[in-house]
């Protein structure tokens, strides 16, 4: 496999209408398997034909933020889970997963902190709660199998939060730029990540 090989590739699905950040994950995960080959799988002289190819130029980052009346718009419209989801996602800066996959087993209120084992960089890590967030998770039923949420799924969650943008009125907002807010929110207070 050589560099253009690597590049006929990367234009093709280009081409297929795949996103740039789909394919630069592509040729990650190619380079990867070409550097752990080289290093351990002894093929020492192989070349990494990844290493000869432009990568896909990335689109800029999101940077939406909940103006003016938005976050009361969104709150007041929906109803139960979505209205506990949307207020966590907000307190917390989870992701959406994170919050999906919740159960009290990791929750201490006493503390006010939620552990989690299964973060998308792979690092467990603990996640401080304001005092909304031990109010919202408060006001969650108790089930038997200690799901906070196992009516939601990831595309209900999308499905609904548009619904309820469009309801509201309110443009180009998705559900994960609610941890953007909150981030944003955090770093405002003077809390660093």
């Amino acid at each position: 496999i050589r560099g253009a090989d690597i590049a006929n590739y990367r234009d093709e699905r280009l081409e297929a209408g795949k996103s740039p950040i789909t394919v630069n994950n592509e040729l990650i995960l190619i380079s990867h398997l070409f550097s752990t080959a080289r290093k351990e799988w002894g093929m020492e002289s192989l070349h990494n034909p990844v290493s000869n190819v432009r990568k896909p130029r990335l689109p800029p980052g999101r940077d939406r933020r909940l103006g003016g009346d938005e976050e009361q718009q969104l709150l007041e419209r929906a109803e139960y889970p979505m209205q506990e989801l949307i207020a966590l996602a907000l307190e917390t800066g989870m992701r959406q997963g994170e919050l999906l996959s919740l159960s009290w087993t990791g929750i201490d209120l006493k503390r006010r902190t939620v552990s989690l084992a299964d973060t998308k960089s792979g690092d467990a890590r603990a996640v401080p709660l304001s005092r909304r967030a031990v109010r919202t998770l408060k006001s969650l039923p108790r089930r038997p199998d200690g799901k906070l949420f196992p009516e939601l799924s990831a595309s209900a969650v999308s499905h609904k939060f548009r619904a309820l943008g469009r309801a509201a009125e309110i443009e180009g907002l998705r559900f994960h730029d609610l941890r953007h807010e909150a981030t944003s929110r955090l770093f405002a207070l003077g809390l660093n990540p």
